[in-house]
């Protein structure tokens, strides 16, 4: 690890529950082949032993945090002690190849005017399999994992519609002037939020294939079907569509959007998921009225028009049955 005041990175991760996989993803960071960064765990409040893991790290700078403040808020924290000009987001069961950090730092040079990068993620159960090309939104406003599960063939490079935030890259300075994270979704969707307010402002998100992470997936949670997940997931999905979605493609998508939903939980009843889904959807109806008030600020930030939002995305309404992944060079 650098021991300069002004690193170049800071390497965020969030922890929670997170002691089986921890020690694995702060090896990875140990054998970084780029140098210049800090390593910052911020431990949620938990009760098993992550802490003392991250602590015995020299180097590693641990921040306790009195109760549970979710990903979002978790790395809203961890960013705010963060040193660096650029923040890298990684999971604590997310493990990075050597030159993971070396190519995020390349294709910044490479690309000036982009200020947000995301990983190419391989299941580590199957590193053949992919676990996801960034995240891709819908045109109907249901985001998903691009190319997840799909055999990894490195990846083209490109724009995504916004960052995985399992293992990203975003400039500080931006992060902070967005906010960051939107501490309501707590976990689930808010990466994706993220991306849609950067997207808004006319912000890219490229993809870097040759940063490869190794991801177990929700190791905290109980697997990406737990009730913990289709709970978030189904609440943030609608706050996420509201909030960022542009006038116009509000007025275009609000029918095929409330349709889908209920298509997603006709599949969630057929799998047994109703209650956690359903009460996930109920709570996000409950605080539509934050989200729309929400919405007033984000849509007062956006600088380009509906069709620009609307090339990043799939148009494709039916493309998240196979987690097509939508990688494009902005024309």
């Amino acid at each position: 690890m650098t021991s300069a005041s002004h690193p170049a990175v800071s390497v965020l991760t969030v922890a929670y529950q997170s002691a089986p996989t921890l020690a694995r993803c702060l090896d990875s960071l140990d054998a970084q082949t780029f140098r210049d960064f800090e390593t910052i765990v911020l431990d949620n409040a938990s009760s098993d032993d992550g802490a003392a893991i991250a602590q015995a790290r020299a180097g590693v700078r641990v921040i306790r945090a009195d109760r549970n403040l979710g990903f979002a808020g978790g790395n809203n924290a961890a960013a705010r002690v963060a040193r660096g000009r650029w923040i890298v987001l990684l999971n604590p069961d997310a493990y990075a190849e050597a030159g993971w950090l070396a190519a995020f730092m390349t294709a910044a040079r490479a690309y000036p005017e982009v200020r947000c990068f995301t990983a190419r993620q391989l299941m580590d159960e199957d590193p053949s399999r992919l676990d996801g090309l960034g995240d891709v939104m819908s045109v109907v406003g249901v985001p998903f994992r691009g190319g997840y599960g799909a055999k990894d063939a490195g990846g083209p490079a490109g724009e995504v519609f916004s960052a995985c935030g399992a293992a990203m890259m975003i400039d500080r300075d931006l992060f902070a002037s967005l906010g960051g994270f939107d501490e309501r979704f707590f976990c689930y969707c808010e990466d994706v939020d993220l991306g849609y307010r950067l997207r808004l402002i006319g912000e890219a998100t490229r993809l870097v294939p040759d940063a490869v992470v190794r991801h177990t997936g929700s190791a905290s949670n109980a697997g990406p079907r737990s009730a913990f997940a289709l709970y978030h997931g189904a609440r943030n999905r609608l706050w996420a569509y509201v909030q960022n979605t542009p006038p116009l493609l509000l007025a275009l998508t609000i029918i095929p959007h409330i349709a889908f939903t209920a298509l997603l939980m006709a599949r969630h009843v057929a799998r047994g998921e109703t209650k956690p889904a359903l009460r996930g959807l109920g709570d996000g109806l409950k605080g539509l009225g934050e989200a729309l008030a929400r919405r007033r600020v984000v849509q007062a930030t956006r600088t380009v028009n509906s069709a620009r939002i609307a090339a990043a995305m799939s148009l494709n309404p039916l493309a998240w049955l196979r987690a097509a992944p939508v990688v494009k060079e902005r024309g």
